[in-house]
Formats: C-alpha cells, structure tokens, sequence
C-alpha cells in the first residue's frame, strides 16, 4: 500500500506526546515519500469538529497515558468525532515512567471501533506531568532515535501490504479494559485528587494569561488566572509552561502521591513497539 499522505494526531499538554507522535509521523512520511501533516486537538476548540479520514492516509495518533487508561476525557472526541474512514492508523501512548496498563489497548480499540486498520502500535516514555524528576527530560535523544526507527519500521510494513489487515495489530493490556489506577496512602486508603486544582502565587504571577491559553480544558480565567473554574485533569501545562513558576499543587494527597510514584519508578523506564 502507498499512503498518499500521513498524519500526526496528538493531545499534548506539556509538548512530549506532540514530539513523540511528529517525529514517528515524519520519519515514516520521508520513509514512504509522502507529505505529513500535524494536527493538535490539545485545545477545547480543536475537540468542536471532526477529524475524517480516508482509506489514502497513515494516521499515527498519539494521547498521553492518564491512571493506566486514555484520559477520560478525551473519550468523547475520540470515540463521535474521529472518523477513519479505513484509513491505516498507529496508536501511540505516552506514560510517565509508572505503567500504561491497558491504555495502548484501550486506544487500539478505539481507532478500530472508528474504522481504521491498525497496523502498528508504541508506548513511548515522557517526563511525569506531575514531576520534573520522573523520566526527566524524555523523549531525550535514545528516545528520538527508537521513534525514527519505528516510523520507518511502520513505512516499510506499510509499503509491503497488499490491502488494508482486517485484525488490528496485537498489543499488550487485557480486555475488557482494567479500571483506572487509583493510588492508595501507607494505610491502603485511596487517595482522590480528581478535584484537586493548581494554586497560583501572587508573588510570582504577573497574570500573562499563558496558562489560562495553554489549559486543555479551558477551566482557567483568562482575565484572571488565579480562577480555576472548571475541572482540572491535572497535565501540568499550566505548572510546566509558566514562565514565572507561579503555579503549583499544595493538596498533600496530591503530593503524596508525587512524591510515591518518584521514590518507586526512579529507572529509565521501557518503550514497547508493537509491529
């Protein structure tokens, strides 16, 4: 099969999964000698349409990994608005160094649900939302180079395909599809932080407004950022992407949590390519 054209698909809060997905999505592009294009649906205004595709394009669509599943959230968008039209599709999950338990799976499922034909799948590694030490600084350079090579892995599968594989491509995860992960104290008691929201420090805000631009829910108030008005999935894009440090967390289940899942998965954690 020849692709007329692929695609990088992706929701990024923090950038890591966007870089994962555009450089496995360009390396097979160059592999198979066909355009790419990009396209974001972080935004609420980029999850307002659909995304139709057709039996001529390679899709490689990449979510991060949220509790072991694919974000709750995103399940609307991805399950009504994204359409496959047979076209050749490539889940990609990013998690954070802990597990992506059935996420891979979940998203597989999805994108055959949708019609498209999956013929490869990846868990890539990016540095913890919550954390600047847990995978830090990954996609790093290793990282980039198992993502090239897997683009072109994907591109050489691709080109020797007679006709679209009615079986998606096998992966790791169990069905039916585990519940999300929920992170317990010492005691064993769960710890809920679904409501949990960032704080922001006055002494450090200079109220730019980035953080109410860069918040994939829209929950923060533009003309005054130290407002969170609707729910928090808690990406950090607001923490990680303030130029003045003046957004954080001070829940102690949300920290406890932090601070458990650093002292536990401090190793350079495994990508698992799936051809």
């Amino acid at each position: 099969m020849k692709p007329r054209k692929v695609w990088a698909v992706y929701f990024s809060g923090t950038g890591t999964t966007e870089k994962t997905v555009k450089t496995i999505a360009q390396a097979a592009a160059m592999r198979l000698n066909a355009p790419w294009e990009a396209v974001s649906f972080t935004l609420p205004e980029e999850r307002k349409g659909e995304l139709r595709f057709s039996i001529d394009d390679l899709v490689v669509l990449g979510v991060p990994v949220y509790a072991g599943r694919v974000p709750n959230v995103l399940l609307p968008f991805l399950t009504e608005k994204l359409l496959g039209g047979g076209a050749l599709a490539v889940p990609v999950v990013l998690y954070g160094n802990r597990n992506y338990d059935d996420a891979l799976m979940e998203l597989r499922n999805i994108l055959r649900d949708n019609h498209f034909a999956v013929v490869a799948a990846a868990a890539f590694v990016g540095e913890h939302s919550f954390s600047r030490t847990l995978g830090a600084g990954r996609p790093d350079t290793e990282d980039c180079t198992l993502m090239e090579g897997f683009g072109e892995a994907v591109a050489r599968k691709v080109a020797r395909l007679p006709f679209a594989p009615e079986e998606p491509v096998a992966v790791k995860g169990e069905e039916p599809i585990r519940p999300y992960y929920k992170p317990r104290d010492r005691e064993g008691n769960f710890i809920n932080i679904l409501k949990v929201k960032p704080k922001t420090d006055p002494d450090k805000c200079n109220a730019c407004g980035l953080c109410a631009r860069l918040c994939p829910m829209g929950s923060i108030d533009l003309a005054d950022p130290t407002q969170v008005n609707g729910i928090c999935i808690k990406c950090c894009a607001c923490v990680k992407g303030c130029p003045t440090g003046a957004k954080y967390y001070d829940d102690a289940g949300y920290l406890y949590h932090q601070h458990e899942l650093e002292e536990m998965y401090a190793r350079r954690a495994e990508v698992e390519m799936f051809l």
